[in-house]
């Protein structure tokens, strides 16, 4: 057992950047992260050729993938297939993701996803 520690906490990015990303646990089936983007905010990412899976810890936003759009916010679960464009936009409060890629996030080669 492991307690995964400050995993779904906001944290501003200390260099200033807009965005924040950091991975708290990785083992070859999974990995566990959290995503920040402040209020205002641009969500820069690709797809990425593992599946994800989003919780909304804070925050307020829209996710937009080729098959629609959601208002998310705290306690919203949201699965993302490996290869699926998807982008958080209109965010107005602090947004603050736990994320958990399976298996571990970048561990696919770009062609498998």
């Amino acid at each position: 057992m492991q307690i995964i520690k400050g995993a779904g906490e906001w944290a501003r990015p200390a260099d200033g950047t807009a965005n924040d990303w950091v991975e708290q646990l990785r083992v070859p089936d999974l990995s566990v992260g959290t995503y920040c983007i402040p209020a205002g905010g641009v969500d820069t990412q690709s797809p990425h050729t593992e599946d994800e899976i989003y919780v909304v810890t804070t925050g307020r936003a829209r996710i937009v993938t080729p098959d629609g759009e959601a208002e998310v916010s705290p306690g919203a679960v949201i699965f993302v297939p490996a290869g699926e464009e998807h982008r958080f936009v209109d965010i107005t409060e602090d947004l603050t993701l736990l994320v958990v890629f399976g298996p571990a996030y970048g561990s696919r080669a770009a062609s498998q996803a």
